[in-house]
């Protein structure tokens, strides 16, 4: 058997009914750019599942580029937009927002969440400073669902950070790119309805969870960003075969599959970190989602490496190393017993 994979959440291609769709639409001629019945149905889907019949939905390839389109679409020139400091836009997306001509705006976060009180007290020193006109304005809003380390903001943190916005008038936008992983969470209390209500913009995530390739961005206000299409033509986001992306959100948007789609996921790293803690293994952090973050030995995490793919996350002192295993939609039972075996017998010596 081969080395065993547990290094991301999109390692796997697609769920097989997205699959068998694309085989069974693959000859048939569909217009264009988003404009076919199969992409509106898609989009009348999400409106239903968000219970937001009236809302903009936009399909894009992948996170990043998403990110970069709506953050530019939202932004004036002279503002920037305010992120945790482990943000993916400011961490791992090589300076989109910013070769846009927006800075990232940096806040104290915990387990990757940032608080509505901070969010009001960097406005508001703003507002009050003299020298305000030669400083970047605090334009919008980002966070995820789930964040970096898998931790999920609940109803009423984003109740509250959503209150802030309003009170300040800058736009609340979230990232889901894992958005299926947090669905699946008994732990979470965040729906779909309450994205819709809460946030201005927010994504729903498909390469991540399940999909291809492709991210749903969901606008409840139609019209609140003008002429978004031409933003994403400007992009290079406006996919021609548009088509493939609608198809694979009308698959996701039936029947509940995007609402179940991170069960497995979730199980998996429950497993996982039971046997984590069983074997004697530290957590740095905890986190209901698809992320597990052990605590290694240097020599362990070489070891380990021998018979698993892996991220590094960053050095947790000059003898340990904090590393990411990341269970998805795909994860099987034989995989995740192969893992927590392996790792039971490198804790064994």
């Amino acid at each position: 058997m081969g080395k065993l994979s547990f290094a991301s959440d999109y390692m796997e291609g697609a769920h097989e009914a997205i699959l068998s769709r694309l085989q069974t639409n693959n000859y048939i001629k569909m217009a264009g750019y988003g404009t076919d019945p199969l992409t509106e149905s898609a989009r009348e889907k999400i409106r239903t599942a968000c219970g937001c019949p009236n809302a903009d939905v936009f399909f894009l390839t992948g996170g990043t580029q998403t990110n970069a389109a709506v953050i530019g679409a939202l932004l004036r020139p002279y503002e920037g937009v305010l992120s945790a400091i482990s943000g993916h836009i400011y961490t791992h997306e090589a300076g989109a927002v910013e070769s846009g001509g927006h800075k990232v705006l940096l806040l104290p976060e915990y387990l990757g969440k940032i608080s509505a009180g901070d969010i009001q007290d960097t406005i508001e020193q703003y507002e009050v400073d003299e020298n305000r006109d030669h400083l970047v304005r605090p334009g919008m809003v980002y966070i995820s669902q789930p964040t970096e380390f898998g931790a999920l903001y609940s109803l009423s943190e984003l109740r509250d950070i959503s209150r802030v916005c309003r009170k300040k008038r800058i736009p609340l936008y979230v990232d889901g790119a894992r958005l299926a992983y947090a669905l699946a969470c008994p732990e979470n209390n965040v729906t779909l309805q309450d994205l819709a209500e809460l946030c201005d913009v927010f994504y729903i995530g498909g390469t991540k969870c399940g999909a291809l390739f492709g991210e749903a961005v969901v606008v409840p206000q139609r019209g609140f960003i003008p002429h978004f299409v031409t933003v994403m033509k400007q992009h290079g986001a406006l996919l021609a075969k548009g088509w493939l992306l609608g198809l694979q959100f009308d698959t996701l948007f039936t029947n509940g599959l995007y609402q179940e789609i991170g069960r497995p996921a979730i199980a998996a790293a429950n497993r996982i970190r039971n046997a984590l803690r069983e074997t004697g293994f530290q957590l740095a952090y905890d986190n209901p989602t698809n992320q597990v973050f052990p605590v290694l030995e240097n020599k362990k995490m070489a070891k380990l490496a021998e018979a698993v793919d892996f991220c590094f996350w960053e050095k947790y002192d000059y003898e340990q190393s904090i590393i990411r295993l990341a269970a998805s939609w795909a994860t099987t039972d034989a995989d995740t017993d192969r893992l927590i075996a392996v790792l039971k017998q490198l804790q064994q010596g």
